[in-house]
């Protein structure tokens, strides 16, 4: 079973949490102001929304896979970790005009992303799931047919689900906000079937007791930080990934939020 993570905590402190989040700016604990003196600070942005790689715990606190890279990250290359929590359809347009210096938010680098910002190398690999009502008669692609499918904006999942469309079976797509909101659709039967990340779907179907089915029908791209073009963050960051990568802190960490009990 993945990493426990309590969905109705996320559910509910999102919503007290949307004032906070519509200036595109929560800042990490700890973070309320400004460093002081020469201490450099490094501006991260996240759609805190997508356990188990970024979310906030019951006392508004960022936590995650992603959220503990960031501060490996920082703490390797000697910044103080500023978080902001946007929208995820919002993030690439935020790299694009350098109000932030670097994105984790489970961001696949895809061919489309490439021509806009830089990506370091990647970090997961995970795929694509359908989640359903446990009681759903949806077992297949092909049962998709003349349902209504949720996707989260400007994920990859909404790219998939339209080829997937064009290609393979027909259904109507509704896109939403966040992966929460995406859930809630589901359960309260807006929608017919949710498609997401793999290692996020997981959670909530431990999570809500629901039923769900491996998408066999494309090979997404890996995980990666995401930077302005030109940054010259991105080859800092690859040097850290590399070094977590051999000396164990990536597997640490995917034992600690990806691993199953």
């Amino acid at each position: 079973m993945m990493k426990k993570w309590s969905l109705i905590g996320t559910l509910t402190l999102g919503a007290m949490l949307l004032s906070a989040c519509g200036s595109d700016a929560s800042k990490q604990e700890g973070n309320e102001t400004a460093s002081s003196g020469d201490e450099k600070v490094l501006e991260m942005a996240t759609s805190a929304d997508f356990p188990p790689f970024e979310s906030r715990n019951t006392a508004g606190e960022f936590e995650g896979f992603d959220i503990d890279l960031a501060n490996y990250i920082a703490d390797e290359l000697g910044y103080e970790l500023k978080i902001n929590d946007m929208k995820f359809d919002g993030l690439i347009g935020a790299l694009q005009s350098e109000r932030i210096d670097m994105v984790l938010s489970g961001m696949s680098a895809t061919e489309d992303r490439k021509k806009n910002v830089d990506f370091s190398t990647e970090y997961n690999q995970s795929g694509e799931m359908f989640i359903t009502l446990k009681d759903s008669e949806i077992k297949t692609l092909e049962d998709l047919e003349g349902k209504k499918l949720g996707v989260q904006l400007g994920t990859i999942q909404e790219d998939g689900a339209n080829k997937i469309k064009e290609e393979t079976v027909d259904f109507e797509i509704k896109a939403v906000d966040s992966a929460n909101v995406l859930i809630q659709e589901l359960l309260s039967n807006r929608i017919d079937v949710a498609y997401m990340d793999k290692a996020v779907a997981e959670g909530f179907i431990a999570e809500q007791d629901l039923a769900g089915f491996e998408d066999t029908t494309s090979s997404s791209p890996g995980m990666a930080v995401a930077f302005p073009k030109g940054s010259e963050l991105t080859e800092k960051v690859n040097e850290v990934l590399k070094e977590a990568e051999e000396n164990g802190k990536l597997q640490e960490l995917k034992d600690k939020w990806l691993s199953e009990e």
